[in-house]
């Protein structure tokens, strides 16, 4: 019976590396985002190395959007082994300057969409005694200026881990997260960086993480490969960072 992985914020960045990195594993993965041109592209390229994949192009803060993905995967293969809640955004603002909309969005997204498509996935992972890895971030453990909602969102990632892994102990499903530093993806311009910006921001990270550089997609997959497979069986609750010592910092 092959092992299914659920995958979301698939499209690009960390998303994207997870779903090759556990295709390269030997898992069936089933990739969500809201690009459909690049979940093509990431699709055929684990099918062109021989795996198997199916694409959903959702918006994972739709009502529907939980039942849909759910469904759609255990509809091609049968079950679920994995989920790796991915999708989320970045933004820029101090508590004077975020707005309740503002807020709103980022912890719809962040939070919320993460805690309903867990919820929705429980009776296949249960079936199967799987695991589910949330992308959580340095800002889920330490506080950094100017990005109020987006640190709160990330601790609550954090707390929902936790929560969710003593809930779902019972029924051997285990719920971890991933606590990344500063990783070259799009995420950063998406969240309103231009080139010059973003370019400075990473020469930055070469200061502010003890190791010296910014991370990569692949690194961060990595992780959550080892995570989703039996070989981490006897790990649950945990937020487990993965930063180059960025969380070992105060700030400077």
């Amino acid at each position: 019976m092959i092992r299914v992985a659920i995958v979301t914020g698939a499209s690009s960045g960390i998303g994207r590396a997870t779903i090759l990195r556990l295709a390269k594993d030997g898992m069936a993965v089933f990739a969500v985002g809201r690009d459909d041109k690049a979940l093509d592209q990431v699709c055929q390229e684990v099918v062109a190395a021989g795996g198997e994949a199916e694409r959903l192009v959702a918006d994972v803060t739709a009502r529907d959007s939980p039942q849909r993905i759910v469904s759609g995967a255990t509809a091609r293969w049968g079950g679920v082994d994995a989920l790796v809640n991915a999708a989320g955004i970045i933004a820029s603002a101090s508590v004077a300057d975020t707005t309740d909309d503002a807020f709103d969005v980022m912890m719809d997204i962040n939070v919320r969409a993460s805690f309903r498509l867990i919820r929705e996935a429980v009776p296949a992972l249960s079936e199967r005694q799987g695991a589910v890895v949330n992308l959580s971030s340095v800002a889920g453990t330490r506080s950094f200026p100017g990005l109020l909602a987006y640190c709160v969102s990330k601790a609550a990632v954090d707390q929902l881990t936790r929560c969710a892994a003593l809930d779902l102990a019972p029924q051997r499903v285990r719920v971890n997260a991933v606590n990344p530093g500063v990783v070259i993806t799009n995420l950063h311009k998406r969240g309103g960086m231009d080139d010059a910006r973003y370019a400075a921001f990473l020469e930055h990270s070469k200061a502010t993480h003890p190791l010296g550089r910014a991370g990569t997609p692949e690194e961060v997959a990595d992780l959550i490969a080892f995570l989703v497979s039996p070989v981490a069986g006897w790990i649950t609750g945990e937020t487990i960072s993965i930063d180059g010592g960025r969380h070992l910092t105060c700030l400077r």
